[in-house]
Protein backbone atom coordinates (compact mmCIF):
# COMPACT_ATOMS: atom_id res chain seq x y z
CA UNK A 1 0.00 0.00 0.00
CA UNK A 2 1.26 3.67 -0.80
CA UNK A 3 1.91 6.15 1.96
CA UNK A 4 -1.19 8.12 0.66
CA UNK A 5 -3.20 5.14 1.27
CA UNK A 6 -2.07 4.17 4.33
CA UNK A 7 -2.65 7.73 5.38
CA UNK A 8 -6.70 8.11 4.21
CA UNK A 9 -6.97 4.59 5.89
CA UNK A 10 -5.96 5.90 9.10
CA UNK A 11 -7.55 9.50 9.02
CA UNK A 12 -11.13 7.01 7.98
CA UNK A 13 -10.27 4.85 11.30
CA UNK A 14 -9.89 7.78 13.69
CA UNK A 15 -13.07 9.27 12.17
CA UNK A 16 -14.58 5.97 13.18
CA UNK A 17 -12.82 5.16 16.93
CA UNK A 18 -14.22 8.06 18.13
CA UNK A 19 -17.75 7.00 18.02
CA UNK A 20 -17.01 3.17 19.36
CA UNK A 21 -17.51 1.46 22.52
CA UNK A 22 -15.40 -1.60 21.40
CA UNK A 23 -12.69 -2.56 18.87
CA UNK A 24 -11.73 -5.54 18.17
CA UNK A 25 -8.60 -5.57 16.37
CA UNK A 26 -7.29 -8.99 14.47
CA UNK A 27 -5.41 -8.12 11.39
CA UNK A 28 -2.37 -10.38 10.99
CA UNK A 29 -0.15 -10.71 8.23
CA UNK A 30 1.87 -14.17 7.60
CA UNK A 31 5.44 -13.87 8.44
CA UNK A 32 5.68 -10.56 9.50
CA UNK A 33 4.77 -8.73 12.81
CA UNK A 34 0.78 -7.89 13.27
CA UNK A 35 0.58 -4.04 11.45
CA UNK A 36 0.04 -1.61 13.84
CA UNK A 37 -3.46 -0.20 12.95
CA UNK A 38 -4.38 2.13 16.14
CA UNK A 39 -1.56 4.47 17.53
CA UNK A 40 -1.28 6.21 20.78
CA UNK A 41 -2.84 8.96 18.93
CA UNK A 42 -5.94 7.35 17.88
CA UNK A 43 -6.37 5.91 21.50
CA UNK A 44 -6.00 9.18 22.65
CA UNK A 45 -8.99 10.02 20.67
CA UNK A 46 -11.48 7.39 21.64
CA UNK A 47 -14.55 7.56 23.86
CA UNK A 48 -13.97 7.35 28.26
CA UNK A 49 -14.25 3.95 28.82
CA UNK A 50 -13.87 2.63 25.50
CA UNK A 51 -12.41 -1.10 25.40
CA UNK A 52 -9.77 -2.20 22.44
CA UNK A 53 -9.46 -5.76 22.43
CA UNK A 54 -6.07 -6.70 20.56
CA UNK A 55 -6.48 -10.16 19.20
CA UNK A 56 -3.24 -10.02 17.23
CA UNK A 57 -0.97 -9.44 20.32
CA UNK A 58 0.89 -13.29 19.78
CA UNK A 59 2.44 -11.19 16.62
CA UNK A 60 3.21 -8.25 18.02
CA UNK A 61 -0.71 -6.36 18.24
CA UNK A 62 -2.36 -4.23 16.26
CA UNK A 63 -2.30 -1.48 19.17
CA UNK A 64 0.65 -0.01 20.12
CA UNK A 65 -0.21 0.62 23.85
CA UNK A 66 -0.68 -2.93 23.69
CA UNK A 67 0.78 -5.01 26.31
CA UNK A 68 1.07 -9.14 26.33
CA UNK A 69 -1.02 -10.83 28.74
CA UNK A 70 -1.88 -7.49 30.27
CA UNK A 71 -5.09 -5.50 30.25
CA UNK A 72 -3.54 -1.55 30.56
CA UNK A 73 -5.47 2.01 30.80
CA UNK A 74 -4.42 4.84 28.53
CA UNK A 75 -6.43 7.69 28.32
CA UNK A 76 -9.57 6.50 30.05
CA UNK A 77 -9.77 3.59 27.17
CA UNK A 78 -8.80 -0.23 28.17
CA UNK A 79 -6.50 -2.19 26.17
CA UNK A 80 -7.11 -6.06 26.33
CA UNK A 81 -4.53 -8.04 25.17
CA UNK A 82 -4.23 -12.18 26.21
CA UNK A 83 -2.34 -13.77 24.13
CA UNK A 84 -4.63 -17.02 22.92
CA UNK A 85 -7.67 -15.94 23.88
CA UNK A 86 -9.86 -18.34 22.73
CA UNK A 87 -8.39 -20.79 25.18
CA UNK A 88 -9.47 -18.20 28.19
CA UNK A 89 -12.99 -18.60 27.12
CA UNK A 90 -13.33 -22.08 25.33
CA UNK A 91 -16.74 -22.61 27.28
CA UNK A 92 -18.44 -20.23 26.30
CA UNK A 93 -17.13 -20.21 22.63
CA UNK A 94 -18.33 -23.67 22.56
CA UNK A 95 -21.66 -23.17 24.06
CA UNK A 96 -22.24 -20.37 20.82
CA UNK A 97 -21.22 -22.12 18.20
CA UNK A 98 -23.20 -25.22 19.39
CA UNK A 99 -26.22 -22.78 19.05
CA UNK A 100 -25.35 -21.38 16.00
CA UNK A 101 -25.20 -24.85 14.49
CA UNK A 102 -28.51 -25.45 15.93
CA UNK A 103 -29.86 -23.08 15.03
CA UNK A 104 -29.17 -23.47 11.46
CA UNK A 105 -29.79 -26.87 11.63
CA UNK A 106 -33.43 -25.79 12.53
CA UNK A 107 -33.97 -23.85 9.00
CA UNK A 108 -32.92 -27.49 7.06
CA UNK A 109 -35.41 -29.48 9.20
CA UNK A 110 -39.36 -29.29 9.13
CA UNK A 111 -41.20 -30.50 12.22
CA UNK A 112 -37.87 -32.15 13.84
CA UNK A 113 -37.39 -34.85 11.78
CA UNK A 114 -37.17 -33.93 7.76
CA UNK A 115 -35.10 -32.43 5.24
CA UNK A 116 -36.91 -29.55 4.20
CA UNK A 117 -34.70 -26.63 2.66
CA UNK A 118 -36.01 -23.29 1.82
CA UNK A 119 -33.78 -21.66 -1.01
CA UNK A 120 -35.53 -18.84 -0.74
CA UNK A 121 -34.21 -18.54 2.66
CA UNK A 122 -31.58 -15.40 3.02
CA UNK A 123 -29.26 -17.91 4.98
CA UNK A 124 -29.68 -21.02 3.19
CA UNK A 125 -29.14 -18.96 -0.09
CA UNK A 126 -25.70 -17.45 0.91
CA UNK A 127 -24.15 -20.71 2.53
CA UNK A 128 -25.77 -23.62 -0.40
CA UNK A 129 -22.82 -23.70 -3.11
CA UNK A 130 -24.61 -25.73 -4.96
CA UNK A 131 -27.56 -27.77 -5.09
CA UNK A 132 -29.08 -30.51 -8.18
CA UNK A 133 -25.73 -30.28 -9.95
CA UNK A 134 -25.94 -26.59 -10.36
CA UNK A 135 -23.70 -23.96 -8.71
CA UNK A 136 -25.29 -21.10 -6.42
CA UNK A 137 -23.10 -19.61 -5.12
CA UNK A 138 -21.21 -16.41 -6.12
CA UNK A 139 -18.24 -17.19 -4.96
CA UNK A 140 -17.85 -19.94 -7.93
CA UNK A 141 -18.92 -16.49 -10.35
CA UNK A 142 -15.82 -15.21 -12.84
Amino acid sequence: MSEGYKQAQAEKLLAVLKNQDIVITTALIPGRDAPVLLTAEMVAEMKVGSVIVDLAIESGGNCALSKPGITVTKNDVKIVAHPNMPSRIAYNASQLYAKNVYNFLQLLIANGDELSIDFNDEIIKSTCLCHDGNLLHSVFEK
